[in-house]
Formats: C-alpha cells, sequence, structure tokens
C-alpha cells in the first residue's frame, strides 16, 4: 500500500494552487461544509490515510489541532508543503500504519477517515483500531465504498482494461482532470487499478459500530429517503427496507464518481 500512493499520491494538489481555491474546492461539496459547521473551533482532529492532505487544510481554522496521518511519505510531504506555503500552522503530518496507529487512543473529538478502510485487507479489524482513537464522546466520520454504489464503477473498470486503461468511459472526474495529468492519474490508478479493494453495506458498518460501543448517528447521504442531512444528530429512524432502497438510488448518484457514503458516529462516553 505504501508503495502505491509513494508512486501516485492520492489526491494531489493543481498548478498555482492557494487556501482560497482549496476551500472554493470544498465548498462544491456540502460534506466538508457540514463537518466544519457541526465541529468545536478548538476541537482536536486526526484524519486517517489523510493523502496529501486536503480536508486537514479545509479544517484547520480557528484554534483547531488536526492531524494527517497516512502510510505514505510523499503524500505527506505534499501536505505538509502545502501547510507551510498557505501559512497554517495548527496542522501536523505523521507518517504511521493504521495496523499500529502511533497516534493516542481516546484523545480525538473528530476521527475523520475517508476511502482508506476498504483499502486494507481487514476493514473490520482496521476499523476497531480507528474508533479507539476517538474520545468518550468523540465523533467519528467513515467513508468507504458501498456494495452497490460501486457497481457502476467496477463496471467501467472491466471496460478500461479492454484498452489497457487508455479509456475509461463514463467517468466525470477523468474529463474535469484532462488538463491536470498528475491528478488524473492519480485518480485513474486509486479508482481503477487498486491491488486491494472492499466494498461494504450500511448494515455491515453498523454491526461494526456496534462492536466498537460506537453509537450510529446516521449516513451521508441519507440512508432515509428525503432525510434532509444534519451531519451529527441522530436519523429520525433506522428502517432496514428503506436503507436498502436508498443504496440501490445510490448506484445512480454516488456511482458516478466512485461509490463513496459515509457513515457517522458517536463514541460511547463509557
Amino acid at each position: 500500500m505504501r508503495e502505491f500512493y509513494e508512486r501516485s499520491p492520492f489526491p494531489g494538489y493543481p498548478l498555482r494552487d492557494s487556501l482560497q481555491a482549496l476551500r472554493t474546492r470544498a465548498a462544491r461539496s456540502p460534506l466538508p461544509q457540514l463537518i466544519d459547521r457541526g465541529i468545536p473551533c478548538d476541537a482536536r482532529i486526526v484524519e486517517v490515510g489523510c493523502g496529501t492532505g486536503q480536508m486537514c487544510l479545509f479544517l484547520a481554522r480557528a484554534q483547531r489541532v488536526v492531524i494527517g496521518a497516512d502510510v505514505a511519505r510523499r503524500p505527506l510531504q505534499m501536505g505538509a508543503a502545502a501547510a507551510r506555503q498557505f501559512g497554517l500552522d495548527r496542522v501536523q503530518f505523521v507518517e504511521t500504519d493504521l495496523q499500529h496507529p502511533a497516534l493516542r487512543a481516546d484523545a480525538f473529538d473528530l476521527v475523520f477517515s475517508s476511502g482508506v478502510l476498504h483499502h486494507t485487507p481487514d476493514p473490520r479489524g482496521s476499523f476497531a483500531r480507528l474508533a479507539r482513537l476517538a474520545r468518550p464522546g468523540g465523533l467519528i466520520v467513515l467513508g468507504i465504498y458501498n456494495t452497490f454504489a460501486r457497481l457502476p464503477a467496477r463496471l467501467r473498470r472491466c471496460a478500461a482494461r479492454l484498452s489497457r486503461f487508455r479509456f475509461v468511459p463514463f467517468d466525470p472526474v477523468l474529463r474535469q482532470r484532462e488538463d491536470e495529468m498528475p491528478r488524473h492519474d492519480a485518480w485513474l490508478r486509486d479508482q481503477y487499478q487498486h491491488p486491494e479493494e472492499h466494498s461494504h453495506t450500511v448494515g455491515e458498518v453498523q454491526r461494526w459500530f456496534v462492536e466498537n460501543d460506537i453509537e450510529y448517528l446516521r449516513t451521508y447521504p441519507g440512508a432515509m429517503l428525503d432525510e434532509e442531512p444534519d451531519l451529527f444528530a441522530r436519523a429520525a429512524d433506522n428502517w432496514a427496507l428503506e436503507g436498502w432502497l436508498a443504496q440501490l438510488e445510490w448506484m445512480w448518484t454516488l456511482g458516478r464518481e466512485g461509490g463513496l457514503f459515509f457513515t457517522i458516529g458517536r463514541r460511547a462516553r463509557g
């Protein structure tokens, strides 16, 4: 895994990037805004599997302390360089392995991990180690591939293999990055050429939460049809049938850009 991301740091930075440009990109997606608004201005945050650190830099506002952790050194170096360039001094980057995380347990108000656990050999065990980083009452935001929403990407991967990945049909992210080849190639490798990949249902992740004394709050997008997102509030209900229907819908919504969904929880206070 380390070798894979050393060769192709993900997601990378555009040329002539700036802090304002980074925040403008984040504003295109509601999730970073919802996280930013929902956590205190003095929160202690860790992003596990931070890659090149964009979310870390976005959340590094006010008096927050943000730790970005990753297994690969080159992406961390890119994140640290961007933090220096943008004048952000409350962000630190740590090289560590989730199998043996060099991070203090029970220490963080928010544990954020997106696009990481489904690339580990044992996502369930990886989640157990990740959950221990949150303080009692702390929040966890976990982003992984959904079993249903990932199906379109798997079909695109089958088609791409026929052209030896010179052509990937119906991928909007690759089209957007045609003029930024390093970021284009990083997305191509991460989405279609990864050596380890798993996908999971909402129910499966909910069982992980139960096993680790994490109170399930909701998913993002919501697994309840027509649900308005209030990211850190408990969902109005948790009806399994409605959840399955929502996941089928994600094939058309989330499936366009890889099929990643988020599950939000709060660690029990003991």
